[in-house]
């Protein structure tokens, strides 16, 4: 026990004369702040706090709004140097559109076309006509050579014919400056009705119906052609599909509708025919395709539904066209 209470006294003492060595130092040394502030680099500026913002007064109503000076217009909507955003005026919520332009009358309905002039018609078809060089030929004081050899030859094969007067047309361009009528194929075969042409068409058509077609007709039905019925011989006028003058229109082209047999019975050109007709005709229709530069006929187009054309046209390298 005397032990514990002589340390007790021995701890009281230290304490006593610590406090008194201490004690004036301390008292004379100036307080230190509990904490220091640290300077703070590349830190944004802390917001002045609302209180700290000035409050502008309130402006009389009926003051005009002034304008916020150029370089303090705000951007992207965010306040500048601190200021307030200036509140602009909205703009009209649709845009003034102009007056609709007043709709157009209709024109009135023009008046029915009036129907057209035939006369107008083949004018413009004469004047769309392509030129063709024999239209410029015509007759001269002499007939040629080679007209006089053909008519002479027409003789020699028995050919019934008679001289015409020159045709020429300066307006159409038709001519056939040397024609001749036919009123015989040969001695046995006749045509009409009359029948105008050009010698050399003429001397064709002689040749082929007396070695193409009688020889046909006697193998087909046992008998002779006694007629040929032609539709169209010379005829002064264009083709008709246009564009061109036709060869009739030269003398250059027959058309046969016809056939009469000596025993009376008669063969017609047609889309139809009977068997044994059909058979004759055909035979003619191909063997003409060489003796003469074009052949149509039914199935050709409708203005050949009728009638054989035969005609002599003059085409490239003697070519043919035959349908």
């Amino acid at each position: 026990m005397a032990a514990f209470g002589f340390f007790r006294l021995g701890r009281l003492l230290l304490a006593v004369t610590a406090t008194s060595l201490t004690g004036p130092a301390l008292a004379k040394a100036p307080e230190l702040p509990q904490t220091a502030p640290v300077p703070q680099f590349n830190q944004e500026a802390t917001p002045p706090s609302p209180a700290d913002i000035p409050v502008p007064e309130p402006r009389p109503a009926d003051a005009p709004e002034a304008e916020p000076p150029q370089n303090e217009q705000p951007q992207n909507g965010q306040p500048q140097n601190g200021q307030p955003k200036t509140q602009q005026p909205e703009p009209p919520a649709i845009a003034p559109q102009p007056p609709e332009k007043p709709a157009q009358a209709e024109p009135p309905a023009s008046p029915p076309a009036a129907p057209p002039n035939p006369a107008e018609a083949d004018k413009k078809t004469e004047q769309e006509i392509l030129p063709d060089p024999r239209s410029a030929a015509i007759a001269g004081k002499e007939m040629p050579a080679e007209e006089l050899a053909c008519r002479r030859r027409l003789k020699s094969m028995g050919v019934d014919f008679e001289e015409r007067k020159p045709e020429h047309d300066t307006a159409v361009g038709c001519s056939i400056p040397y024609p001749v009528v036919l009123k015989t194929l040969g001695k046995s075969i006749a045509i009409g009705p009359e029948t105008e042409l050009n010698c050399q068409m003429a001397e064709a058509a002689a040749r082929f119906a007396a070695s193409v077609i009688q020889p046909a007709a006697k193998a087909a039905f046992g008998t002779d052609i006694k007629s040929i019925g032609q539709a169209s011989a010379f005829v002064c006028r264009p083709r008709h599909a246009g564009g061109k003058l036709s060869e009739h229109a030269f003398g250059n082209a027959l058309d046969i509708a016809s056939f009469t047999l000596s025993d009376g019975k008669e063969i017609d050109v047609g889309p139809t025919p009977p068997q044994k007709d059909a058979e004759f005709l055909d035979a003619v229709r191909k063997a003409a395709c060489g003796p003469f530069k074009t052949v149509l006929g039914p199935g050709s187009d409708a203005d050949h539904s009728l009638h054989l054309h035969f005609d002599l046209e003059p085409r490239r390298n003697g070519g043919t066209f035959c349908q």
